[in-house]
Formats: C-alpha cells, structure tokens, sequence
C-alpha cells in the first residue's frame, strides 16, 4: 500500500506541477490572461505540498526521484496538451528516468 501512495503522490505531483506550469506559460505566452496564470500558481502551490505527504522521510530523495516522474510526464503532457510528438530518443530517455525513480524510492534498504 505505501508504494501505491507514493506513486500516486507522484502521479499527483507530475500533474500539479505541469498542469500549473503550462497554464502560467498558456497565461503569458499565449495571451489567455490572468485567470490562467492564477490557475497555474494554484496548481504549482498544490505541488508543494505532495512531497510533504509521500511516506519516505527524506525530502532529497523524494525531489531527486521527482524529476524523472517530472520528465516523463513532461512528455506525455506535451503529447496530450499540445501534439507533441517524442521520437524513441526522447522515450527511451524518459524510460531510463522511470527506472531511476523506481531504484532511488522502492530499493530495499536497510
């Protein structure tokens, strides 16, 4: 079960913070305006605080295992949101990250 709260977490997190930090770039890039970029600040506040739920005590960890969820779903966002589409570099790439998260958060230690 704490696995499953912690990849949810993640889940959660990928999406706070790339939903918040495309819809501030949405706001100012694109010109759709302050609700959007208050939406975004929302978003990425909401962010800040799932690192502060996930069961593992150790805040480093956690933000080093972040940034390949964040990548790989950097990607997916893109491709969903706005039609990007990664070639095998890009996949492979995200897939090398995953399995980072995967030995950073779920090795066995002790």
């Amino acid at each position: 079960m704490t696995v499953a709260r912690s990849l949810l977490l993640f889940v959660f997190a990928a999406l706070a913070e790339i939903g918040g930090a495309w819809l501030v770039w949405q706001g100012v890039r694109e010109g759709r305006g302050p609700l959007w970029i208050a939406g975004g600040v929302i978003a990425l506040g909401a962010y800040g605080f799932a690192a502060a739920f996930q069961p593992d005590p150790d805040f480093g960890r956690i933000l080093a295992a972040y940034g390949g969820v964040f990548i790989a779903g950097s990607l997916i966002w893109g491709m969903v949101m706005d039609g990007f589409r990664p070639d095998r570099w890009d996949v492979a790439g995200a897939l090398i990250c995953l399995a980072g998260v995967a030995v950073i958060m779920y090795a066995p230690r002790g």
